[in-house]
């Protein structure tokens, strides 16, 4: 699958900017650019030092493309271990394209997703995990998957899996020899000493497994619906809390009659709100089926803010209070905050009388913003970030965490085996098992198909 043919491609996003960055890799690439520039200095771009830049043009013969900056990494330091070249050239689609089709007619191929850190990864300057990172932090948009896409780029969670099949990797080689010596009824790995090892072992893999809940909600954002009856405010709440006009507001009631979804940061972490139409009663056809949308949105999202108009609450309390008890036992495992709206219309009597029937009901305006911050610091208690504030490895990638519960499956194996005081060789056949699904995450062991398919999923230039 190594191939060091140059490739190049637009490595910074397409369309009109004040730079553009064309990345090329490959064998040879310094000779190829070196051919077509010329520095304004004189300099031979093949003599220059790695890791320096140099101004000149672009020239295609007599013709004069850009002015540029030709940025040399040789290899082996280089992103990918090739000789890598960069030219930052004026952000023009049309300049833009004329280099690139330039070196496309003389050596170069338009390289593929994610080539670039597939070939890193094929020599070796990354891991498997620490290439997937990569993709993880150029999607990254907040605070919180931006720390965690960091730390693993740069090895945290492939150290602890290394560190961990090393230990074990050890004890499989004394089974191994135990069998060599079969005849002898030789004893080389300590039972006692590999029964504590697995413990650890298990252990450090049910914590990373039980870090993927948290990793998962930071990666893709936690799902929040806004629901309740028609005209309660839910659009008005959700333009507070996106802090513009994103939902259309109106005293009509059943104005929302789809789903309305947009995302923001609140303490470093995503949170993806969900505007839902209200619930009732309808005879509308387009609004009864906005209805049914909401409920499918309930099922989807882990926290539900409940919203009801305070105003009302004297005359209708009974009811909500029942709405309320009927959402909560029909979503059990979904967290609900129960927000009375337009606070500022009740008066004071008014709103003893709410607080004591609704005693854990968050109270708020949303069309003037008083309370939004109490919510917005209420959803973030659903999520743990303790984890992620002691720099703890959290796992937030599937297919890690397809891997890391198939290999505690087989390190159980192997303690019931010590158990119940099964021979070596069956030993050695689960710890082989457990060593591979190691590998696996670290790219220790992988096939053609699994980087294909991990690969295809990265931005062209990357």
């Amino acid at each position: 699958m190594l191939s060091t043919e140059p490739i190049i491609a637009l490595a910074t996003p397409s369309g009109t900017g004040a730079i553009a960055v064309i990345r090329i890799s490959g064998k040879g690439v310094i000779a190829v650019v070196a051919h077509f520039f010329r520095s304004v200095r004189g300099k031979r771009l093949s003599q220059q030092k790695s890791h320096t830049v140099h101004l000149g043009h672009i020239v295609d013969g007599a013709r004069i493309v850009d002015e540029v900056l030709v940025s040399l990494f040789k290899g082996p330091h280089s992103y990918t271990g090739e000789d890598v070249v960069e030219i930052s050239c004026h952000g023009s689609p049309y300049i833009q394209q004329q280099i690139i089709q330039l070196f496309l007619r003389n050596g170069c191929r338009s390289a593929d997703a994610g080539e670039f850190t597939l070939r890193a990864f094929l020599n070796g300057k990354l891991d498997l995990s620490q290439a997937e990172a990569v993709a993880d932090l150029i999607a990254s948009d907040n605070e919180a998957s931006h720390q965690i896409a960091m730390q693993q780029m740069r090895g945290g969670f492939s150290d602890e899996i290394k560190r961990l099949r090393e230990e074990l990797l050890n004890f499989a080689s004394l089974i191994e020899l135990e069998l060599d010596f079969s005849e002898e009824d030789v004893v080389f790995a300590d039972r006692e000493q590999f029964k504590s090892l697995l413990t650890k072992i298990q252990n450090v893999l049910k914590r990373l497994i039980d870090s993927f809940s948290v990793g998962n909600v930071i990666k893709n954002g936690i799902p929040v619906a806004i629901v309740g009856e028609p005209n309660v405010g839910k659009s008005t709440l959700l333009n507070a809390l996106l802090n513009e006009d994103r939902a259309l507001v109106s005293e009509i009631a059943g104005t929302t009659r789809d789903t309305i979804e947009d995302e923001i940061s609140i303490g470093g972490i995503g949170f993806r709100f969900i505007d839902t139409a209200g619930i009732r009663d309808t005879e509308d056809v387009v609004e009864g089926m906005g209805i049914r949308r909401t409920f499918e949105k309930i099922e989807k999202a882990q926290v539900v803010v409940y919203l009801i108009d305070a105003t009302g609450f004297k005359e209708n309390g009974a009811s909500l209070k029942i709405e309320i008890e009927k959402i909560r036992n029909k979503y059990p495992q979904t967290h609900l905050v129960v927000v009375a709206n337009k606070m500022d219309a009740l008066s004071s009597e008014e709103t003893n009388h709410l607080r004591e029937q609704l005693p854990n009901a968050l109270l708020l305006a949303a069309k003037k913003g008083t309370g939004v911050e109490d919510l917005q610091e209420k959803l973030l208690e659903f999520v743990n970030t303790g984890a992620l504030r002691n720099n703890e490895t959290i796992v937030t990638n599937a297919r890690h965490y397809d891997a890391l519960l198939k290999a505690v499956e087989e390190v159980e194996k192997v303690q019931s085996g010590l158990a119940e005081g099964v021979s070596g060789d069956l030993l050695a056949i689960d710890i082989r098992q457990a060593l591979y699904h190691f590998g696996e995450i670290t790219g220790e062991i992988s096939s053609d198909d699994l980087l294909g398919n991990i690969f295809a999923n990265f931005c062209i230039g990357k």
